[in-house]
Formats: C-alpha cells, structure tokens, sequence
C-alpha cells in the first residue's frame, strides 16, 4: 500500500508510537533524580494523562517467572516519579559479537527519538560497546537499519537527492505484484521503523510516489537535473512518520476482523472502526491494489470476513486467490466462498 499518494493523514496514536514513547521515557526518568510528572509531560511533548497511562504499562515489564524481583518498579510520591530496574539488570551479560552489534545499533538509534538523552549514560555506554568491537556507532545503526538493502544503494539514492539527480529504477511493486522500470525526481530519503523509504515524483505514475528501497533492483543516476519541490510537504520527515495516505480516490473495503486479527487496526490507516461482539472489529480501510488485499486475506485466514467494498469485484478477492493457490498445488478448487 505504499505507492498511492493523497492527503496527509490524521495521525492516530498506536501500539508503535506508545513503544517508541516507552523507550525514551523510562531510561530518561530513571536516569534523574524523581523528577516531577510536569518536568516529563514537558520534556515529551504529553499530556499529564498519557504519562500516567503509559506509567501503569511499565511495571508490567520484565522476565519469567514475572514476581517482584524481576519487574520495574514504579514509585509516584505527590508530583515526583522514581523507577527502578529489576534485579536482572544489575547482572552483568555475556554478548556474542553479533549480539554486541544489535544491542549498539538499537540503542544508537534510540538516542534520536525526540526527547532521548543523547550525551546520557546510554550513549556513554554505547560508545564503549562499539569500543570493544571496533565498529563506529553509527555504522552499526545503518546495518540494522538497512536489512537487504546495500549500503551502495543507499549511498547512490542519498547523492542523487542532494544533487538533485534524476534516478532510473528497476522497482518491484510489492501492492501490484509487478516489476517495473521508471523515472523519478528523489527528494528525499528516510527511515521509518526499520525499513528505508524513497520519496520522489514518479513520471511513470505521473505524480509524487512513496518506494522501499529494499524493492530497488537497481538504481542508476541521470544526467537530467530536476527542480526541488515545490512542497514542503515532498519531504518525507514533514509527513509525521506516515509512510501510506489513503486518497479519497482509492476504493474502501469493510473488513470484519477477529480479536487475533485486530493489529490490521493498528498497522494500517483505517477511516473508521466499529467494535463487534466477542472481540470482533469492523474495520473500512483504503485499498491501493488487489494484491495487497488479497495477501492480506491470506494472512489473516478464518480470522477476516469482507462484508462490503466500493469496488464489488474485491468482494471475491479471498476466494479467488485460494482458488489460485490450490490450483498452483494442483488440488480441487473449492465451491464456496471462504
């Protein structure tokens, strides 16, 4: 769903911005001296009520067998908070290098969420992990971040935005399930949880595009030097972390999802969301392509219904691509649909 374009949306708190919150917050608090609920609502840009929320989650962290001894301790005395780590981190670990190597670029990486203490203890001790295994911080962060991407890759598309290069690419669509050679405007780079994003205008769709980097199959720089963007918000960052917008043009299917099932919810932009009896969600969400839906109904199995789409063709999509599986299988199609 990454492909489409539209207008920005509302951004919505979820599970995801709750955790990254969490990872800034309890290492800050833990690092001073009781500082008072304001001092941290201020630090984090939050409300009084999201940090006392997020602060009934905490102590609920830890390792099994989950007694005392091995939760975070919360302690909130009039307007100061005080937390303290279980017993397990004060024993000292043994690290495989490998190990070494995704502990410091996890927490390389978490000294540039907003409010994370950059100059802390964290990043003194970071520095002297990276130390022992002889690598630069920085270096370890864009290992992790990268994953199948090559870091020559990453390199030629960050020149080509700085230079203002047009880029040829051979891209596979993972929403249309097609591979495809096109031109685009780069404007800019980013990462967002975990994987790396491209965004730029596209001459073959003829308009502003979202690409993973990690679906590039190659990418070569063009003479042809392009104008920067007229928008500001062309620019990935100024898109509040969202890396899909659900146009108005796109079509909308309505999706009965089990209790299992509810991190579609919060995965992808959903226009609106009905709760169900036992647990079930009616979710309506923006479609960019029938193959992203029907990977989707794949994945999700018994525990999805379609009960409307705008486009009425996409109310067959869970039956028609069963049937296309077990026919590659060669197995009886089945008569029903599922």
């Amino acid at each position: 769903m990454s492909d489409a374009g539209g207008a920005p949306p509302v951004h919505r708190t979820t599970a995801s911005d709750r955790f990254l919150r969490l990872l800034t917050i309890v290492p800050w608090i833990a690092g001073q001296d009781g500082p008072t609920l304001d001092e941290v609502c201020a630090r984090f840009g939050m409300t009084r009520k999201q940090l006392l929320d997020d602060l009934q989650v905490v102590p609920l962290v830890g390792l099994p067998p989950y007694t005392p001894d091995t939760l975070i301790d919360v302690t909130i005395e009039g307007d100061r908070v005080w937390l303290r780590f279980a017993d397990m981190f004060a024993r000292p670990l043994r690290l495989t290098p490998e190990q070494g190597l995704a502990l410091v670029a996890a927490g390389t990486a978490w000294t540039g969420l907003p409010g994370a203490d950059a100059e802390g203890p964290l990043a003194t001790a970071l520095d002297k992990v990276a130390g022992v295994l002889g690598i630069d911080p920085d270096d370890a962060v864009s290992v992790a971040l990268a994953g199948n991407t090559r870091p020559d890759l990453l390199e030629a598309l960050r020149r080509a935005v700085a230079d203002r290069r047009r880029l040829r690419l051979d891209y596979y669509t993972y929403g249309r399930d097609r591979r495809t050679t096109r031109e685009v405007d780069p404007y800019a780079v980013f990462a967002d949880e975990g994987a790396w994003y491209m965004r730029g205008h596209c001459h073959l769709a003829g308009g502003e595009r979202l690409f993973r980097v990690d679906r590039i199959n190659e990418a070569e720089l063009l003479d042809t030097v392009f104008p920067p963007p007229e928008e500001p918000a062309a620019r990935g960052a100024d898109r509040s972390g969202e890396v899909f917008t659900a146009a108005p043009e796109l079509p909308r299917v309505t999706l009965d999802l089990a209790p299992v099932a509810r991190w579609v919810v919060e995965t992808y932009p959903v226009d609106e969301v009905t709760e169900l009896e036992g647990g079930w969600a009616r979710a309506r969400l923006a479609i960019s392509a029938r193959p992203w839906l029907e990977r989707l109904l794949v994945r999700l199995g018994p525990h999805v219904r379609i009960v409307a789409a705008d486009d009425p063709t996409l109310l067959s999509a869970g039956p028609d691509v069963a049937r296309r599986i077990l026919a590659r299988y060669g197995e009886a199609a089945p008569t029903a649909p599922g």
